[in-house]
């Protein structure tokens, strides 16, 4: 069921590269709701990626550029003004990558040449796009800015490693601009912190089956898939969170709240007597 909420808005949405990305997702909605938009990513997405079946479905234009550089993103948005006949109404940041995390890296042993890059492109690229927007006076008044974030920004997971810190980065990065930008021209800046998802990148994440496992025991809603976020997403972008800025909006079936629930304390319960069969441990006097 569409609802027209983005009926006559324009966007540009960062980060699709085939049907398992978030961003993917996003663009269906958003056309389908009725926004026209631009898509950007990486050259090195257009040649291993998707993208152009998305540009055909959804009647985009593709802008390659690099998100970490300035000049690609004034390519990008001053392209994307071009081509949609005036200022956008929302942007969608869906960019992040942790080479650390591709090379196993632990966190008390980064590279830091790595730990750099995942910093610029998962969290500072956020910074230099909002700033390049406001620069070129790109974006409608009471227009909005989402990127996408993780509950690891505020709790430690194991194996998240430095994309952790760069999530809390994009969030902070979120709340300072988001009060300049709401101040000055009433344009909204929030992050959605998601459940784990199995993205393209996601399922590069090892052990991320048992973590979404895990969620899904904790969450009372269960996860949130891709779909149900980009329909978050929309919502957003849509006049109806006019005034819901510099926010991290959970997205995660309720994870984010909980401590423990009956469906992960019976599994834990379950390996502990298995562990005990087993002669795994002992337990202390």
């Amino acid at each position: 069921m569409t609802y027209n909420l983005l009926k006559g808005k324009r966007g540009i949405i960062f980060g699709a590269l085939d049907h398992d990305s978030i961003a993917w997702k996003v663009a269906e909605k958003a056309h389908e709701e009725g926004a026209i938009f631009t898509l950007s990513n990486t050259p090195l997405a257009l040649r291993f990626g998707e993208i152009n079946e998305l540009a055909e479905k959804t009647g985009a234009q593709i802008i390659m550029a690099d998100a970490t550089s300035v000049s690609d993103l004034e390519k990008v948005i001053s392209q994307s003004m071009e081509i949609l006949g005036g200022k956008i109404d929302f942007i969608l940041h869906s960019i992040g990558m942790s080479m650390n995390v591709r090379k196993g890296k632990k966190y008390d042993e980064l590279d830091y040449g790595f730990y750099h890059k995942t910093l610029d492109v998962s969290a500072i690229s956020f910074h230099k796009m909002l700033q390049v927007a406001r620069k070129l006076d790109a974006i409608t008044e009471w227009g909005s800015v989402v990127a996408l974030s993780y509950v690891a920004a505020q709790r430690t997971l194991f194996r998240y490693n430095d994309m952790a810190d760069a999530k809390a980065m994009l969030e902070s990065i979120a709340r300072s601009f988001g009060y300049i930008y709401g101040r000055d021209k009433k344009i909204r800046v929030n992050t959605i912190s998601q459940s784990p998802t199995l993205t393209t990148a996601g399922k590069g994440v090892k052990g991320i089956d048992s973590l979404i496992d895990f969620t899904e025991r904790m969450s009372p809603l269960g996860n949130a898939n891709a779909e149900e976020c980009a329909n978050y997403c929309v919502v957003m972008f849509s006049d109806l969170t006019k005034k819901v800025t510099m926010q991290n909006l959970y997205h995660d079936g309720g994870f984010s709240s909980m401590g423990m629930s009956l469906k992960a304390m019976k599994m834990y319960n379950k390996s502990i007597d298995q562990a005990i069969e087993n002669g795994d441990f002992e337990f202390d006097d």
